[in-house]
Formats: C-alpha cells, structure tokens, sequence
C-alpha cells in the first residue's frame, strides 16, 4: 500500500521536449509575423522622369513627369512634377530665325536639370512634338521648318538627358494622344466605366475624340488602341485652321474682304461686331493674312482700322460664316464635309476651351445662360473691361469676346453639341495635378507605359495582408493558449482521479 501510495503521475506538459516544442512554434510565429512586416514595409519611394515640350502655335511649354520607379510599366500612375512655359512665341514663329528656336528653349532646360535629381539626367527621355503651328509652317514652307527642328534638335541634345527625337504630330495623334491622357489621369483605361471624349482647342487647330456608339464611316476618322486589356475604337478629327487664333484671322478677313469692296476706304475700316464698344485700333493687313489658312488678297492698303460694335448676335452670325455646313455626304458631318457620328456621353474640354470659358466664368453655365452672359459681355465698353482687367494684355483681353462666342459657335454648330448635353461638357485645366493635353499620353505611347494587357495584381494590397497575417498568427496563438490550458485541466483532473 506504501509503494502504491507513493506512485506520482508525470504531467505530460512538464516535458522538456513538449515544452521547447512549443517554444519553438510560438517562435517561429513570431519570427514569420516579424519577417512579413520587414518584407513588405513600403521603401523609401525612388522616382523616374521623363520630359515633354509642347511646341504650340502661341507657345512652347516644357513638362516634367515623374513616376515611382518600382511601378514602371504596371501599376505607377505617372504624374505632373513640374511646367515651364518658354518666353516668346511658339517656335513656328522663328522661320525667320531658325537658331532662335533652340535658344529660346535654354531657360526652361536649365530648370529642368535643376528639378530632376543629376543621377537621373542620362535616363530621363526628351521628347519634342510641334502641333499645328508647325504643321502651318511646314505647308507654307517646308525648309523653313526643317530648320527650325533641327535648330530645336540640336539645343536639347547639348542636355545631359536622352534626346528621342523632335517631330510634327498629326493632327489624329494631337487628338488621340488627349484621349489617353485625360482618360489615363481619370483612371478610366483599367475600369468598366465609361471613358471621358476629349476636345482640344489650340492656337491653330482644334481636335474631337470619343468613342462614338454607331459605326465610323470615314477611315480617315478612325483609330484602334488596347490598353489594359480593352479594346477602344476611337473616333477622331483635328480641323487645322480652325484653333482660336487662326479662326480669328479667317473670320477677320471676311469682313475685310466685304468691308473693301463695299467701302473702298484707306485705310480699310473694319467695324467688327466681335470686339468690345469703344475699341479702335490699327493693325497692319499684313497680320491677318500671314498665314496659309487664308487665301492671299491684294489691298490697295497696308492698314487696317479696327473698330468695335460689341454685337454678340452679329458676332455669332459671322463666325457661322468660318464653318461650311452646306454639304454632306455620310450620315451625319460636323462641318467642312467631315464625317462624326452624334456626340455620346461625357467629355473634358481642355486647353483654351478651358482658359477662355474660366476666364469669363462660363465654365458650369448651361447654355442659354452662357449665351445671355457672352452677350452682355461682349456689349460692355472697352474702357470698362481694361479698367476691371488692368494685369491682362490687351491684346488678349481684346479677343475674349470673339474666342468665346468662337468656342459656343464650334461646339454647338460644329460639333452639334446641344442644349440638353450641354451639361456633359466638363471645361477642365488639370486632373490630379496633371494638365489635360495631349503630352502625357504622348510620353505614355513612345515609352510603353500603358501594358496592353492589364498588369497582374496581387491577392491582397499591402495593408490587407500584414493585417490577415497578424490576425492568423493570433488566432493560432489564442488556439494554442485554449488548448494548453484544456489539458492542463485535464492533467489535474486525472491526478487527483489517480492519487
């Protein structure tokens, strides 16, 4: 009785063995948790650049780009990092002076050397595309303009960067190109939802993009890209001549035309509804036909007088003279026999859609409403608009008038846009910090940046799997707690069933 009383049961979890076992599991827990974190701890982001210069008509504008270097080619949305506009006119201007067009590019490459950090200059790519300024240029004399390029050529290759080349885009790229980007900044390209039309107004041309909903009868208006892994099959139109200032010109020699003819006056008067009351100046006939938008005409006068009558439904009437809409032979045409389907969901007016209507606060009026205010804005006196815009030049603030009756007349009558989706126009500047234009989707073509097909993703994002893993690594640990405190009861219970 002596030797049974004195009989111990060994607890099983007082082994050695058992016990670093455990330790070991809960270690290497541990160890896994810690390990994951580490791993996946978002590093200290490293961009990449690129360089856009926009060689308009009016101007030149130099863009930086930068995205996360880690993310190229996948997931990194490239972003605007900084604009400089070069001083002085667009460099279509320098025929004359071809050298002049390089140099005048100097001040803003320098700020680019000085914004992008020196161990990236090798990697960063340059890109140049001249517009219809060029594409005007290029018609009216072909050396002159390969001059010019070559000029601007060999300033940006005395940068440390990587020159790609300087060239005159289509009128169908400038369009398509503006398509991607406002899309691409939008974050429409990888989502069901629907894409965004783009309407680019420039000095020289304007551009239409959209994805129509009935079938493109005009190759010429046609253009297929597969981005993420969907098909787009755009329709695009670039109308050269027809940007704001060239409208202006041809609109102008009209008047001057039928203002000759009926006066014979010296110097040609021309009374121009579209300029404010009170406004007279003289300009040279020289500087209305300049340029190949317009056929020569000889005036026995060098001058012109240029008078305003602020008449906004006279204005309207004469800029419908700019558009021929008397033939067509599709479906349905825009203007100058050009075939567009109907205009179909949201679209982003850019560029100096936007700087004119923001400039007479015209940017979420509905129609009527636009047309009430453009009326009694262009009747105001010239003296009063200077006086309540004394940090605008007057030669611009002159033309507020005309351009923004202009850009109703082209939306409305050209691209028959409507009272009753009038709505659907957004008058945009920037998207995320970005300018919608047609230079990001440009960089975003030559350098491949869009994947065809959309970019693999992982299971989970970064946050949600440090947290599944936490929460697991918990779960097994409360497991563990749950059943080895179950059997330390069931230890206790058999001993003193035993003893």
């Amino acid at each position: 009785m002596d030797e049974q009383g004195e009989v111990k049961v060994k607890n099983p979890w007082h082994r050695p063995a058992f016990i670093f076992l455990a330790a070991f599991i809960i270690l290497g827990i541990v160890i896994m948790v810690a390990i994951s974190v580490v791993q996946n701890k978002p590093l200290p982001q490293k961009y990449k650049y690129g360089i856009v210069l926009d060689a308009g008509s009016s101007h030149t504008s130099v863009f930086i780009y930068e995205w996360p270097a880690e993310k190229e080619n996948n997931t990194g949305m490239v972003q605007q990092k900084h604009t400089c506009n070069v001083k002085g006119k667009g460099i279509s201007s320098y025929d004359a002076d071809p050298d002049g067009a390089g140099k005048s590019l100097q001040d803003c490459m320098v700020e680019a050397k000085q914004i992008i950090p020196a161990h990236r200059h090798t990697e960063t790519p340059v890109y140049l595309g001249a517009t219809a300024g060029m594409r005007l240029l290029k018609m009216k004399d072909e050396a002159a303009s390969e001059k010019v390029l070559t000029s601007v050529e060999h300033s940006l290759k005395t940068y440390p960067f990587s020159y790609q080349g300087a060239r005159i885009l289509s009128g169908q790229e400038e369009g398509a190109f503006g398509w991607i980007t406002v899309n691409y900044l939008s974050e429409n390209l990888n989502k069901p939802t629907g894409t965004l039309g783009a309407l680019d107004l420039g000095g020289a041309s304007t551009q239409i993009t959209f994805i129509p909903q009935q079938d493109i009868e005009s190759n010429d208006n046609s253009i297929d890209f597969r981005l993420y892994g969907n098909d787009y099959h755009l329709y695009t139109h670039s109308f050269l001549c027809y940007g704001k200032d060239q409208a202006l010109k041809i609109s102008m020699s009209k008047k001057l035309v039928s203002s000759h003819a009926a006066y014979k006056t010296d110097p040609i008067e021309l009374r121009d509804p579209c300029f404010h009351p009170g406004y007279n100046t003289t300009k040279t006939v020289q500087s209305v036909f300049n340029t190949p938008c317009i056929k020569a005409v000889n005036f026995s006068s060098g001058y012109i007088s240029h008078v305003g009558l602020g008449n906004w439904s006279q204005c309207q009437q004469s800029i419908r003279k700019v558009f021929n809409t008397s033939r067509c032979a599709y479906s349905k045409c825009s203007f100058n026999e050009v075939f567009q389907p109907s205009v179909d969901g949201q679209f982003g007016a850019f560029s100096a859609f936007f700087f004119v209507m923001n400039f007479l606060n015209l940017t979420s009026d509905s129609l009527a409403t636009t047309k009430q205010k453009l009326a009694t804005y262009c009747s105001t006196p010239w003296g009063k608009i200077v006086k309540n815009h004394p940090g605008t030049k007057e030669k611009y603030l002159s033309e507020y008038c005309f351009s923004g009756t202009y850009i109703l007349t082209l939306l409305e009558d050209g691209y028959n846009f409507t009272s009753e989706n009038w709505k659907d126009i957004h008058f945009i500047k920037k998207i995320r910090d970005s300018d919608a234009g047609w230079t990001l989707g440009y960089m975003l073509n030559l350098t491949n940046m869009i994947p065809a097909e959309a970019p693999d993703t992982p299971l989970m994002p970064y946050g949600g799997y440090v947290t599944f893993m936490i929460l697991f690594t918990l779960f097994i640990l409360v497991l563990l707690l749950l059943a080895y405190l179950y059997f330390r009861q069931s230890s206790r219970k058999a001993q003193k069933g035993i003893i």
